[in-house]
């Protein structure tokens, strides 16, 4: 890029396309060339473990997942998240009680979720399994040539700059946010959640026993759907569609042996959110 100078012949400018342009103008925005997005690490499975729906339950839960998980690090490099759980709600329920701010409730959810990844990561120490920072994923290549399982935190980091919502204040971009995040930074072709329910239902299964299971759909159409309860965050489906990178996040039910495997070697278990063109 070349240097520009003023009129004054005082100051240097880089000269670029950006250069005296305004990033809000949707036109310009809309007109701008920009190489293709790379994928960093494609080749790294991105698997979540639920808060709830896995960590809160365990030893009923935990252990047996983090086995099958083990046996799959010789054929796959595997990258985990963890939710935040029970204890988040119960604390998001005593910061909206006190009248905390949005970005303060978020940032207690954040450490919900780190106490669960420092538990995973140590059940995981005997198999190298390590606790991780967000700024650590330039270390992934290192890791992995050391056969560490890495474990991290899935709360986003807005923290205390965490966008307040229309309604309420429980911040919207939680761990699930995190996860679909984490997968269009790495150009991960793998994400992956893993809960205690068999994908999406066209309402909560566990409120409802006729709900109907929907084992692919769109990222598009769900949003049009509207409905009334997701299996992941609302803010999940505007990432995977308007990514460069995801082509799909999949949903399985970690309680049933052999699904994270399946869904590691790419086969169809539980449901499928593709973007849609």
């Amino acid at each position: 890029m070349a240097l520009v100078r003023d009129k004054d012949g005082k100051r240097l400018h880089v000269k670029s396309r950006l250069m005296g342009e305004s990033l809000v103008s949707k036109e310009f925005l809309e007109k701008l060339e920009i190489a293709p997005q790379q994928r960093l690490y494609p080749d790294v499975a991105v698997l979540k473990i639920g808060g709830q729906s896995i960590c809160d339950r365990g030893i009923k839960a935990l252990p047996a997942i983090l086995k099958e998980i083990v046996a799959n690090r010789e054929d796959h490099k595997i990258l985990l998240t963890t939710g935040g759980g029970t204890r988040s709600r119960h604390i998001y329920t005593i910061g909206l009680e006190m009248g905390m701010p949005t970005g303060i409730i978020a940032r207690f959810g954040s450490m919900i979720s780190d106490q669960n990844a420092l538990m995973v990561a140590t059940l995981l120490s005997p198999w190298g399994g390590i606790k991780m920072s967000h700024s650590d994923i330039v270390k992934l290549p290192t890791y992995f040539a050391e056969g560490i399982i890495p474990v991290m935190h899935g709360m986003p980091p807005y923290d205390y700059f965490a966008i307040k919502p229309e309604k309420g204040r429980i911040p919207i971009h939680r761990t699930d946010v995190g996860l679909v995040i984490l997968g269009d930074l790495i150009g991960s072709k793998r994400i992956i959640f893993v809960k205690d329910e068999d994908g999406l239902y066209s309402d909560d299964p566990k409120k409802n026993p006729e709900a109907e299971f929907i084992p692919k759909i769109g990222a598009r159409d769900l949003i049009a759907r509207a409905q009334d309860d997701l299996v992941i965050e609302r803010p999940c489906l505007e990432i995977i569609q308007n990514s460069e990178v995801i082509e799909s996040v999949q949903i399985v039910n970690g309680m049933v042996p052999g699904n994270i495997t399946k869904a590691l070697a790419g086969e169809h278990v539980g449901t499928i959110i593709y973007k849609q063109d």
